[in-house]
């Protein structure tokens, strides 16, 4: 009796997807809910169990194919004899004693070991490991040449340049390497691109689900809200402080790491709730002033950038933000977040500064009004009290829809932030 494999209900407003790949092959044994194909819908990524134990016996929706929920994706045949995987495992592998080896000869029906397994029990001292293989080294320059007696200018071209010499032959007397040489070397034009190699001078590839949609909401922010983005600076060095001085004992209470991000949230709860414009969106004619407070945060994948939700962040402490935001970017990176992750966010928060960013202008997040962008943390000369002094300071962005967010409010809110973060007193005290 042969079991249908359907598209399964996506979430809400989604309607079909791309089947991306097939995870077993056709006459593969698979396990009731076994992950058998992954499918490719607008937000996210899911995979798509087998609803029997057995054989899949059918693939009817290829790789690339867009199928709507319901569809049919193939179908397995089932077969209730199958055992699971590790009892399988668990019946096949042999079982190898140790113990009183030295006078056993090894029985016709017993699985012998190879001689690379084979350990001398008469001696409990350790034995080294021999490898049949000489495994060479990264030695220095010095001594992997030191025979042939390299002249100081050589030395000194290679020194400068980080040249490694290991498959380079001289032109000097047994092999030497000359100054010439190394010129030479360094005169030729570099070899083309590993990719230009494996898929030429051009490729050409269809954008996946998920890259179509980033593209089209980015496009509908610019040519739907009235974009401003307005710029401050934070002085770090309270929150690097308090990180450095409470982190062991943080970790220790909450078995968790207290970041940045955490300081940032709270930060940006307090403004929201002062200015509750930035929270608010725009629905026809009317405005939606929204008075509870899920902070959307930014998470690069290999996929794409996705943006899931902290829900009700305003309840949470410390160590809950941190944590969950540790567990909800881990299932982002991993391909495991539910279209349920995603929804719900009033306000948004973009660290590009974990990928170097010094300044960015970042585009909102539809239908939201605010995103809040972070950036990397870099020491410079700041005047505090009519002395230059060298402080680690982030530059911060923050993009906003203009037609209810005025100019004095965005300003206003960036700086209420930055006063927060400047001195984190004020988040436990929450003024």
């Amino acid at each position: 009796m042969s079991e249908k494999i359907v598209v399964p209900v996506l979430g809400e407003s989604i309607t079909e997807a791309t089947v991306s790949k097939w995870l077993k092959n056709k006459g593969d044994l698979v396990q009731a809910d076994e992950p058998i194909v992954e499918l490719e819908t607008d937000k996210v990524n899911l995979e798509v169990p087998s609803p029997v134990s057995g054989t899949l016996i059918e693939i009817i929706s290829d790789e690339g194919s867009v199928v709507e929920v319901g569809a049919p994706l193939g179908s397995v045949d089932e077969n209730k004899d199958i055992v699971k995987k590790d009892e399988i495992i668990k019946k096949i592998k042999p079982t190898i004693k140790t113990e009183n080896t030295d006078n056993l000869e090894p029985q016709q029906d017993e699985p012998q070991l190879l001689e690379a397994e084979v350990t001398d029990k008469t001696d409990n001292k350790e034995q080294p490991l021999v490898l049949t293989k000489e495994i060479k080294t990264n030695q220095p320059i010095k001594e992997k040449f030191k025979e042939q007696a390299l002249s100081p200018a050589v030395r000194k071209i290679v020194a400068e340049n980080k040249i490694d010499l290991e498959n380079i032959k001289g032109s000097g007397k047994n092999g030497r390497l000359l100054k010439g040489d190394l010129i030479t070397l360094m005169s030729k034009n570099p070899p083309p691109s590993e990719r230009k190699v494996k898929y030429g001078h051009e490729e050409r590839i269809r954008m996946t689900r998920l890259r179509q949609t980033i593209a089209k909401r980015l496009k509908q922010a610019q040519e739907n809200a009235a974009l401003l983005t307005t710029f401050n600076e934070v002085d770090m060095t309270n929150i690097i402080e308090i990180r450095k001085n409470n982190q062991d004992d943080f970790q220790n209470r909450f078995g968790i790491k207290l970041g940045i991000m955490s300081f940032f949230v709270k930060s940006s709860i307090v403004a929201l709730k002062n200015f509750p414009a930035v929270n608010a969106e725009i629905e026809g004619d009317e405005i939606i002033y929204k008075n509870y407070y899920n902070i959307s945060f930014a998470v690069g994948t290999d996929k794409g950038l996705v943006v899931p939700v902290l829900k009700d962040a305003d309840v949470m402490s410390f160590a809950d933000i941190e944590k969950n935001i540790k567990e909800i970017s881990d299932k982002a990176k991993s391909g495991k977040l539910t279209i349920e992750d995603l929804q719900g966010g009033t306000f948004t928060i973009s660290n590009g500064g974990v990928y170097g960013s010094m300044l960015s202008t970042p585009i909102l997040n539809l239908p939201q009004s605010g995103v809040l962008g972070m950036h990397n943390i870099v020491e410079r000369p700041v005047v505090i009290e009519g002395e230059i002094k060298i402080r680690p300071v982030m530059y911060l962005a923050l993009s906003y829809d203009h037609r209810i967010i005025d100019g004095k409010e965005s300003v206003s809110f960036l700086k209420m932030i930055k006063e927060n973060l400047e001195d984190p007193r004020r988040l436990f005290l929450d003024i």
